[in-house]
Formats: C-alpha cells, sequence, structure tokens
C-alpha cells in the first residue's frame, strides 16, 4: 500500500537519494526545503514540493497546512535538512566571539531547530499504527567537527529522539537516527573538499571508499520498513567503519 512520505532537504544529496526510492516503491512523497527551484529539479517522480524555512515557526505551520491539504496521514517523516553552515552568509562581525556565535547559532538553526519543529508541527499526523519518523545525524554527533558547532548540533537530536520515541511508542510508531560518515556527491561540504582530506577520510573506513547518498537511503528505507517494526531510540551509524558504534 502506497504511503505518505515527507523528506526536508530532499531537494538535493541524501534526501533527494532517498525520495527517489520511496517515489520508485509508488509512495506518494512531499519534498522541502528552502529552495524552490532545487526541489522542482529533483527528479523524483510524482513528488509534491513545499519550500520553506523549516527553522520558522511561521513558515513551518505553512508546511503543516499544505500536508492537511494534500496528504492528511503522514507515513514516514525524514529530517535530512541541515548543514555545517559553509553555504550560509558568514558573520557581519570580525570579532571572534560574534563568530563563534554566528556558527553556533546558524549550526543549531539548520540540524536542530528544522527538524524539532517540523516533528512538532507534524507529531500529531503521523500514522498510527506503523508511522516512522527518521532524523539525519553525523559521524560528527560522536567524534567532534572542528568546531564544535555541527557534531553539538547534531547530537542534540539523540536525547531528543529517544525522548519521542517513548512519547510514540504507545501510537506504534518507531523513531530512529542516522548518523552517516562521509559521503560524497553532496553539497554539504561546499568547495571546502580538497584531495588530501577525502583521502584521509576515505583512509579511516574499512570499506576503503567514500559513502554515497544511495547508502544512506537504503538504510532510511529499512528503518521505514514494516520489517524494521520493533527497532525503536537506536542511532545507527553508517560510516563504513569509520567510527564504531556506542
Amino acid at each position: 500500500m502506497a504511503r505518505n512520505v515527507v523528506i526536508s532537504g530532499g531537494g538535493t544529496g541524501i534526501g533527494r537519494a532517498a525520495a527517489r526510492l520511496f517515489a520508485g516503491d509508488g509512495d506518494q512523497v512531499l519534498l522541502l526545503g528552502r529552495r524552490a527551484e532545487a526541489l522542482a529539479d529533483a527528479g523524483v517522480p510524482g513528488a509534491l514540493t513545499c519550500a520553506a524555512d523549516l527553522s520558522d515557526p511561521r513558515e513551518v505551520r505553512g508546511v503543516a497546512d499544505f500536508v492537511a491539504r494534500e496528504l492528511g496521514t503522514v507515513d514516514v517523516l525524514i529530517h535530512s535538512a541541515g548543514g555545517s553552515g559553509v553555504l550560509e552568509a558568514p558573520a557581519e562581525s570580525d570579532d571572534p566571539l560574534d563568530a563563534v556565535a554566528h556558527n553556533w547559532t546558524v549550526n543549531f538553526r539548520l540540524n536542530t531547530l528544522t527538524a524539532v519543529l517540523l516533528t512538532e508541527a507534524l507529531k500529531a499526523r503521523l500514522a498510527e499504527p506503523g508511522g516512522r519518523v527518521l532524523f539525519l545525524s553525523s559521524i560528527a554527533a560522536f567524534r567532534g567537527s572542528g568546531s564544535g558547532a555541527y557534531g553539538a548540533a547534531k547530537a542534540a537530536l539523540h536525547p531528543y529522539a529517544h525522548d519521542l520515541a517513548r512519547q510514540l511508542g504507545p501510537r506504534a510508531i518507531t523513531v530512529n537516527v542516522v548518523a552517516p560518515g562521509y559521503v560524497e556527491d553532496t553539497g554539504f561540504f561546499g568547495d571546502t573538499m580538497d584531495a588530501a582530506r577525502r583521502e584521509r577520510l576515505i583512509g579511516e573506513t574499512s570499506t576503503g571508499r567514500a559513502g554515497t547518498p544511495g547508502d544512506i537511503a537504503a538504510t532510511l528505507h529499512f528503518l521505514a520498513s514494516h520489517a524494521a517494526g520493533h527497532i525503536t531510540s537506536q542511532v545507527i551509524q553508517v560510516n563504513g567503519g569509520a567510527e564504531r558504534g556506542h
């Protein structure tokens, strides 16, 4: 039976790969993101699109209204929106503390607040039984991210997901987190990835290769399946062995 699948950050990268996988099953997919043109160009057959800044409560309420009109019930909610802030406007001040405050605020807004606001707005619409909520975290939540801001923002999703799993468990809804390692073919790094860094990240894996959006999409697809109905409140690492599970 076709399901209603809502994917934030669905226009590019991991979100787009997941959207194509679910659409291939015949599911009705709704793509969310800030850039309407990226959503329109995603190439997901039959997908609905709704452009919104998911860190803005007013715009999230608009998304919730759209979902109510077009879908009604949400069977699978995937949070793929996020980023390290490298594509955002820099701090307006040269003061070092202002730069730190800007970096941490941007990362929290992009990675934590977007997921929490969208979940809370759609929580009552999650299908029961059988609803699925899936968050995208990162290997950085376990080992840091240089400045700490991105890793901390992703790590904040873990306790939220655990709390949510307990809240939604009585409704037979599962909640899980997928934490990718280095994944190529996304816009995450912008133009900051150089050959030496790429080689180092791949060298940390046991598989000897970078991850792909399809690797992560396949994990999300499984966790959204009936077969994963007794898996909840877990953080699943998909990193080729670069970081061991905890």
